[in-house]
Formats: structure tokens, C-alpha cells, sequence
């Protein structure tokens, strides 16, 4: 069977992915520029600001706010260290206490939060929410980040500011795994431990004890 061919930007079958952060993967991006294929102008660059939710219990669901819209993927599996994960739920603000209490909630695995006494919750009020739980917290993620295609795996570099503090990422994914390895080794990357942003983030702000890659 032919593989599927990716492209930036668009909807694919769940991809694998390899991505790290660190101080600096300096010498990896400039190969990865050198090696990448021309992209979309539109992807060359491209700046965001987001809000994730992250929670002391839970490593396998991803949940981020931007725009005023919920998203959150979860953790299907590892091979050989890339991890694969889905769309769970998306949501947009004002958002139901229905949605909030049978998809959104669930996902934090979390025992202690509050009955809820309203039909539908604004995104202040669901920070709100957040915020008054010792086992949660909401984490401004800006983002700052370059498009490349090399190996035909969809790849970036990128600066990332948790809360502030700015870390360096750079990632490669595809439904391809032999395409993600090669990627990795072309690149440089071999043996750089491969962190979601829920562990970056966690690390970040101190939820867990451990470095990030460098």
C-alpha cells in the first residue's frame, strides 16, 4: 500500500511524532532548513498564543485553549518512543457544563472539582475553575514557529515561552515511522529524548523534577 502523502497544514490519519525541547537545537535547525523541501509560504512562520490546562494526575490527555476553542488529544500508543496521539474533544467558549462535566473534566483525572450550577461557562469563569484547584493549573504557551518538510515528515523549529520562560523546540511527524527515524538521524537527534508538550510544560513549571533535553 502506497503511504499517504503528507502535507503541512492538513488533515492526515493519526501521525506519529518525535519532538524534543531544550536551550538550544541550534545545529540540528540549520539542518533541518538546509535539508527541508520548499514549504507554503504560510507555514514559513507562524505565531500563536495558548492556554494549556495541565493537571498533577494526568500525563495522557492534552488540553489547550486558543482562539476561545478547547482542543484535547489523547495518548494512543508509543513505538519505539514516537508517541501517536488522537483528537478526544473539541469545544468552543461558551461552552455547556454538560461538555464540561462528561468530556472536559474526565480528562484531568482529577477527584476534586466543583459541582457545577450553570447552564454554560465563559472562559474567564472556566479559568476560574482551573485556577482554584491545587491539582491543576492554566499556563500561557506563546509559540513561535518555522515550517520545514524533510524526508517527507512535517517538521518545525520553534520558540516556546511557558509562562514566560522560553525553551527551543523542534519536532518531526508523519503516519510514517521509518520516515520519522530517518528524519531524527539526518537531522541529529539521535539519542535526544523525545518530550511532549505536556512534559515540557510540567518540567517547566515545576509540576515535575527533571531537566529538560539540554
Amino acid at each position: 500500500m502506497a503511504k499517504e502523502e503528507l502535507k503541512i497544514g492538513e488533515i492526515s490519519k493519526p501521525r506519529f511524532e518525535y519532538r524534543s525541547f531544550g536551550r538550544c537545537f541550534k545545529k540540528q535547525a540549520e539542518r533541518m532548513a538546509r535539508l527541508s523541501i520548499p514549504v507554503p509560504e504560510k507555514v514559513w512562520e507562524r505565531k500563536s498564543i495558548e492556554t494549556y490546562i495541565v493537571s498533577r494526575t494526568n500525563d495522557v490527555n492534552n488540553t489547550k485553549i486558543r482562539d476561545g476553542k478547547m482542543d484535547i488529544k489523547t495518548f494512543v500508543q508509543a513505538i519505539d518512543g514516537f508517541e501517536q496521539w488522537n483528537p478526544l474533544m473539541k469545544g468552543e467558549f461558551p461552552i455547556s457544563a454538560e461538555v464540561l462535566e462528561k468530556e472536559v473534566f474526565p480528562a484531568f483525572k482529577v477527584n476534586n472539582l466543583p459541582k457545577l450550577d450553570k447552564a454554560q461557562y465563559t472562559l474567564g469563569e472556566f479559568l476560574d475553575i482551573i485556577c482554584s484547584n491545587p491539582d491543576l493549573q492554566a499556563v500561557t504557551v506563546e509559540k513561535v514557529r518555522y515550517g520545514y518538510m524533510v524526508n517527507d515528515t512535517i517538521c518545525e523549529t520553534g520558540d516556546v515561552y511557558i509562562n514566560g520562560a522560553k525553551v527551543e523546540t523542534i519536532n518531526s511527524e508523519s503516519t510514517e515511522l521509518e520516515d520519522i527515524r530517518k528524519t531524527v538521524h539526518d537531522v541529529g537527534l539521535d539519542g535526544i529524548e523525545n518530550i511532549n508538550y505536556l512534559q515540557a510544560i510540567k518540567r517547566v513549571i515545576g509540576m515535575i523534577d527533571k531537566p529538560l533535553a539540554n
